[in-house]
């Protein structure tokens, strides 16, 4: 399997699926608590229609086997910019001249509004983003008082354990789904436990969106779930009326829950995010 060189000197898996000559390349950006692995069923569609999807695993994230359970533990958020920086030069590198869309789940898609905005500049070779359950707005029932006390918790105690319950019963209706997702978190693929920096660098990370979103400047597909019960699905569809229309493809799944890449419909899903990307790329399937 390639490897990431991350900023903290660390390497990390890059997982990739792709056909034999690709059209374009999907940089996909994990969620939290996630890994990059999780996007295999897109990935396999996408690979069948031409398009190469890869993803790496993401800083804090790290992997300590089923005796251990994965803790996220960050600096700041912005490692996840600078990794990305560098994701993008392999991508580039391995893909020379294809068109590449990023595509991002949750906190990820939080993680790609941020580059987008802040990093990407006048970059031709990326052609757009394809955003799900973007973590822009926590759904998610936090004790008030954790709230307040993130910024200072999160300076004294950083590798604390943030106090939240499991909520992978909540991101997908596919039974499955859910069962590979119990699996990964026991063998320590997925994360269990969030520390207290982690969730503090969220947080301000989320609060700089409603200032700034507005600033997009590539054509976003906007995946939103309905009964998503991780990212306020209400207070997103607030926010992209500050993008562009010009710019903005909303879908909206009423039923879904958080995962819509893992969703029931998700083959639907697929089939627009593929006619999106050939709309604005003239590729064939």
């Amino acid at each position: 399997m390639e490897k990431l060189l991350c900023g903290d000197n660390k390497q990390r898996n890059i997982h990739i699926w792709e056909p034999e000559k690709p059209s374009m390349v999907f940089l996909t950006v994990h969620g939290g608590m996630d890994h990059g692995g999780n996007y295999v069923i897109l990935a396999l569609y996408f690979r069948d229609h031409g398009i190469a999807t890869v993803a790496h695993d993401m800083q804090g994230h790290d992997h300590h086997g089923p005796d251990h359970p994965t803790r996220v533990i960050i600096s700041r958020f912005d490692v996840f910019l600078d990794d990305l920086d560098r994701m993008l030069d392999w991508v580039k590198q391995s893909y020379p001249g294809l068109p590449i869309f990023f595509l991002a789940h949750s906190m990820g898609s939080l993680v790609v509004t941020h580059y987008g905005i802040r990093r990407l500049g006048d970059d031709p070779d990326i052609k757009g983003f394809i955003l799900s359950s973007p973590y822009y707005v926590n759904a998610i029932k936090t004790p008030p008082i954790m709230v307040k006390l993130a910024g200072i918790l999160s300076a004294i105690a950083p590798r604390m354990k943030l106090p939240i319950e499991s909520f992978l019963d909540q991101v997908t209706r596919d039974k499955e789904i859910y069962q590979r997702h119990l699996k990964d978190e026991a063998d320590g693929i997925m994360a269990k436990e969030s520390s207290m920096r982690f969730g503090a660098e969220l947080l301000k990370a989320q609060a700089w969106i409603p200032d700034h979103i507005g600033s997009l400047d590539r054509p976003v597909l906007m995946i939103v779930a309905g009964d998503d019960r991780l990212a306020d699905a209400g207070a997103t569809r607030s926010l992209l009326k500050k993008i562009r229309p010009e710019l903005l493809t909303e879908l909206y799944y009423p039923e879904n829950m958080h995962e819509n890449f893992n969703e029931l419909n998700r083959e639907e899903i697929f089939g627009e995010i593929l006619r999106w990307v050939e709309e604005r790329e003239g590729a064939g399937a």
